[in-house]
């Protein structure tokens, strides 16, 4: 789904040439039907099994986007001369990136490039996010993520995330105390990648972010496409890649590729 910052954020479907708003689904009874076709959100081809949310698994072999180094960029190889493609990796990698703090599950480090900002607090579900550095390259960004994460999460806890918004965290006094605390460390990279490659962001402004919610749900049970092909149930709310039914939730990034078709059902 795409996303906007709006209050509360806005939804969209992209089905091939079509774009469909998800919030006006809330409070309606909605069906998702697998067909049973998967395409490859890559190359296209048809695939009998998903990888990393969408590729066939030649792809998921081939292209830099899949390697392990996208989910923890302090293992990047490019100057080892072994990046699968080192084109995507001078355009995607050799960027600027935002370090950020998040308020997701609880207070998280995270990454993403600069361009992906707001959009990847969105999809975490982050209802309060900080930008505290600006990094030269994504394998930097990666040393400072694991700097930071001696101190605090790193991962977000889907469950929790769903259950609620939960209590608003002053990130500004959250960023300072890590910058105490992780000094020395932080004084490291820059003598080493220098201060223009490595800025502590102390000014930035905090972001609050709001989402399209009736009603959370108590206990969170996950529908899986891959063994239901068809689900269904009153849309309650949607929160980072989540839709929340009274009949369990489901995270639609998940089934990238996947060929399905959606129902939205009058209410009665």
């Amino acid at each position: 789904m795409r996303v906007a910052l709006n209050d509360p954020v806005s939804y969209t479907f992209i089905a091939g040439d079509q774009e469909v708003s998800v919030n006006p689904w809330l409070g309606r009874k909605v069906s998702i039907h697998f067909t049973g076709a998967i395409n490859c959100v890559h190359c296209d081809r048809l695939t009998k099994k998903s990888f990393n949310q969408g590729y066939c698994y030649p792809c998921f072999q081939r292209l830099a986007q899949c390697d392990t180094c996208i989910i923890k960029p302090e293992k990047c190889h490019f100057a080892e001369g072994t990046c699968r493609e080192p084109e995507w990796g001078e355009t995607n990698c050799f960027v600027d990136h935002i370090v950020y703090l998040a308020n997701t599950s609880g207070v998280k480090v995270g990454i993403t490039r600069g361009t992906q900002v707001p959009t990847r607090w969105i999809d975490q579900g982050a209802t309060q996010a900080k930008p505290i550095a600006r990094v030269a390259t994504r394998y930097q960004s990666g040393l400072l993520e694991i700097l930071l994460a001696q101190h605090v999460a790193d991962k977000t806890a889907w469950q929790t995330m769903l259950k609620g918004n939960g209590s608003p965290v002053d990130l500004l006094d959250r960023q300072r105390a890590l910058a105490d605390i992780c000094h020395e460390g932080i004084t490291e990279l820059q003598s080493t990648y220098g201060m223009q490659a490595i800025q502590w962001l102390d000014d930035s402004s905090s972001v609050s972010i709001d989402y399209p919610v009736l009603e959370w749900p108590v206990k969170v049970s996950s529908h899986n496409l891959n063994k239901t092909q068809k689900i269904e149930g009153t849309l309650l709310g949607i929160k980072g890649q989540y839709l929340m039914f009274d009949t369990g939730v489901i995270n639609i990034r998940k089934y990238g590729g996947y060929n399905l078709e959606v129902k939205v059902h009058d209410n009665a």
